[in-house]
Protein backbone atom coordinates (compact mmCIF):
# COMPACT_ATOMS: atom_id res chain seq x y z
CA UNK A 1 0.00 0.00 0.00
CA UNK A 2 1.07 3.47 -0.57
CA UNK A 3 0.71 6.35 1.91
CA UNK A 4 -2.41 7.49 0.30
CA UNK A 5 -3.78 3.93 0.35
CA UNK A 6 -3.02 3.97 4.50
CA UNK A 7 -4.98 6.76 5.08
CA UNK A 8 -8.11 4.81 3.21
CA UNK A 9 -7.04 1.75 5.73
CA UNK A 10 -7.48 3.82 8.36
CA UNK A 11 -10.56 5.19 7.58
CA UNK A 12 -12.19 1.74 7.33
CA UNK A 13 -11.06 1.11 10.80
CA UNK A 14 -12.17 4.42 12.43
CA UNK A 15 -15.94 4.11 10.83
CA UNK A 16 -15.72 0.99 12.88
CA UNK A 17 -14.43 2.01 16.05
CA UNK A 18 -13.93 4.82 18.25
CA UNK A 19 -10.99 6.49 18.59
CA UNK A 20 -11.34 5.97 22.69
CA UNK A 21 -11.77 1.90 21.66
CA UNK A 22 -8.02 1.67 19.90
CA UNK A 23 -4.84 1.14 21.34
CA UNK A 24 -1.97 1.12 18.80
CA UNK A 25 0.74 -1.96 19.59
CA UNK A 26 4.04 -0.16 18.34
CA UNK A 27 6.63 -3.05 18.07
CA UNK A 28 10.41 -3.09 17.80
CA UNK A 29 13.11 -1.96 19.84
CA UNK A 30 15.08 1.64 19.49
CA UNK A 31 18.48 -0.62 19.54
CA UNK A 32 18.62 -1.18 15.67
CA UNK A 33 17.40 1.57 13.49
CA UNK A 34 15.41 -1.01 10.94
CA UNK A 35 13.62 -2.54 13.79
CA UNK A 36 12.98 1.19 15.24
CA UNK A 37 9.79 2.01 13.18
CA UNK A 38 7.52 0.80 16.24
CA UNK A 39 8.91 3.10 18.72
CA UNK A 40 9.20 5.74 16.54
CA UNK A 41 5.61 5.21 15.22
CA UNK A 42 4.50 5.12 19.42
CA UNK A 43 6.25 8.53 19.77
CA UNK A 44 4.97 10.46 16.86
CA UNK A 45 1.31 8.63 18.15
CA UNK A 46 1.69 10.74 21.01
CA UNK A 47 2.74 13.64 19.56
CA UNK A 48 -0.09 13.28 17.30
CA UNK A 49 -2.36 12.93 20.47
CA UNK A 50 -3.06 9.70 20.63
CA UNK A 51 -3.37 8.40 24.10
CA UNK A 52 -3.12 4.55 23.81
CA UNK A 53 -0.29 3.93 22.66
CA UNK A 54 2.00 1.10 23.74
CA UNK A 55 5.61 1.37 22.14
CA UNK A 56 7.49 4.60 22.12
CA UNK A 57 11.33 5.31 21.78
CA UNK A 58 11.41 6.01 25.56
CA UNK A 59 9.48 2.82 26.19
CA UNK A 60 10.12 0.35 23.73
CA UNK A 61 7.21 -2.44 22.86
CA UNK A 62 10.01 -5.50 22.05
CA UNK A 63 10.55 -9.03 22.47
CA UNK A 64 11.38 -8.40 25.80
CA UNK A 65 7.98 -7.36 27.69
CA UNK A 66 5.39 -8.03 24.33
CA UNK A 67 3.59 -10.30 25.97
CA UNK A 68 3.27 -8.36 29.31
CA UNK A 69 1.88 -5.31 27.84
CA UNK A 70 -0.35 -7.50 25.89
CA UNK A 71 -1.97 -8.88 28.95
CA UNK A 72 -2.44 -5.33 29.97
CA UNK A 73 -4.50 -4.52 27.15
CA UNK A 74 -8.34 -4.60 28.27
CA UNK A 75 -10.48 -6.93 26.55
CA UNK A 76 -12.86 -4.59 24.97
CA UNK A 77 -9.92 -2.58 23.01
CA UNK A 78 -9.68 -3.00 19.07
CA UNK A 79 -5.86 -3.77 18.53
CA UNK A 80 -3.88 -1.97 15.62
CA UNK A 81 -0.40 -3.65 15.65
CA UNK A 82 2.77 -1.53 13.76
CA UNK A 83 6.14 -3.70 13.32
CA UNK A 84 8.65 -3.35 10.54
CA UNK A 85 9.39 -5.98 8.20
CA UNK A 86 11.37 -7.22 5.12
CA UNK A 87 10.29 -7.54 1.68
CA UNK A 88 11.68 -7.40 -1.92
CA UNK A 89 13.81 -4.60 -3.14
CA UNK A 90 10.92 -3.18 -5.41
CA UNK A 91 8.60 -3.19 -2.25
CA UNK A 92 10.79 -1.21 -0.07
CA UNK A 93 8.78 2.02 1.55
CA UNK A 94 5.01 -0.31 1.07
CA UNK A 95 3.17 -0.67 3.39
CA UNK A 96 1.34 -4.09 4.11
CA UNK A 97 -2.26 -3.25 5.93
CA UNK A 98 -4.59 -6.32 6.82
CA UNK A 99 -7.76 -6.79 9.15
CA UNK A 100 -5.81 -9.66 10.55
CA UNK A 101 -2.66 -9.67 13.54
CA UNK A 102 0.82 -9.71 12.02
CA UNK A 103 3.81 -11.97 13.59
CA UNK A 104 6.33 -10.14 15.22
CA UNK A 105 10.18 -10.87 14.81
CA UNK A 106 9.30 -13.11 11.91
CA UNK A 107 11.93 -11.92 9.41
CA UNK A 108 14.65 -12.77 12.14
CA UNK A 109 13.45 -16.17 13.27
CA UNK A 110 11.86 -14.99 16.26
CA UNK A 111 8.95 -16.70 18.56
CA UNK A 112 6.76 -14.43 19.28
CA UNK A 113 2.50 -14.09 19.66
CA UNK A 114 0.52 -12.75 17.02
CA UNK A 115 -0.26 -9.36 17.79
CA UNK A 116 -3.57 -7.02 16.45
CA UNK A 117 -6.93 -6.77 15.21
CA UNK A 118 -5.68 -4.80 12.67
CA UNK A 119 -1.87 -4.52 11.43
CA UNK A 120 0.49 -2.61 9.33
CA UNK A 121 3.77 -4.40 8.19
CA UNK A 122 6.15 -1.21 6.88
CA UNK A 123 9.04 -3.07 4.83
CA UNK A 124 11.59 -1.22 5.43
CA UNK A 125 14.46 -2.71 3.64
CA UNK A 126 14.96 -5.73 1.06
CA UNK A 127 15.19 -9.21 2.97
CA UNK A 128 18.39 -10.89 2.49
CA UNK A 129 21.07 -14.30 3.82
CA UNK A 130 21.04 -12.18 7.44
CA UNK A 131 17.97 -10.10 8.05
CA UNK A 132 19.22 -8.94 11.88
CA UNK A 133 22.16 -7.58 10.13
CA UNK A 134 20.04 -5.78 7.05
CA UNK A 135 17.50 -4.37 9.65
CA UNK A 136 20.59 -2.98 11.67
CA UNK A 137 21.96 -1.38 8.55
CA UNK A 138 18.67 0.17 7.49
CA UNK A 139 18.44 3.57 6.73
CA UNK A 140 17.41 5.68 9.70
CA UNK A 141 15.80 8.27 6.97
CA UNK A 142 13.65 5.94 5.38
CA UNK A 143 12.51 4.37 8.67
CA UNK A 144 11.32 7.85 10.05
CA UNK A 145 9.94 8.90 6.91
CA UNK A 146 7.74 5.57 7.11
CA UNK A 147 6.70 5.78 10.69
CA UNK A 148 5.51 9.25 10.22
CA UNK A 149 3.43 8.38 7.36
CA UNK A 150 2.22 6.03 9.26
CA UNK A 151 1.20 8.47 12.11
CA UNK A 152 0.11 11.29 9.63
CA UNK A 153 -2.59 8.96 7.79
CA UNK A 154 -3.79 7.88 11.49
CA UNK A 155 -4.28 10.96 12.25
CA UNK A 156 -5.61 12.81 8.51
CA UNK A 157 -8.73 9.92 8.49
CA UNK A 158 -9.59 10.73 12.32
CA UNK A 159 -9.92 14.22 11.60
CA UNK A 160 -11.91 13.23 8.51
CA UNK A 161 -14.70 11.08 10.40
CA UNK A 162 -15.16 13.52 13.48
Amino acid sequence: MTPAELIAFFKGIYTQHKEEEITFVCIGTDRSTGDALGPLTGSYLLERGFTRVIGTLTDPCDATNLVTYLAGIPQDQVIIAIDACLGSSSEVGAFLCRTASLFPARSVKGQLPPVGDYSIAAIVNANGPKPYSILQMTSLYQVMNMASQIADAAKAELKGVK
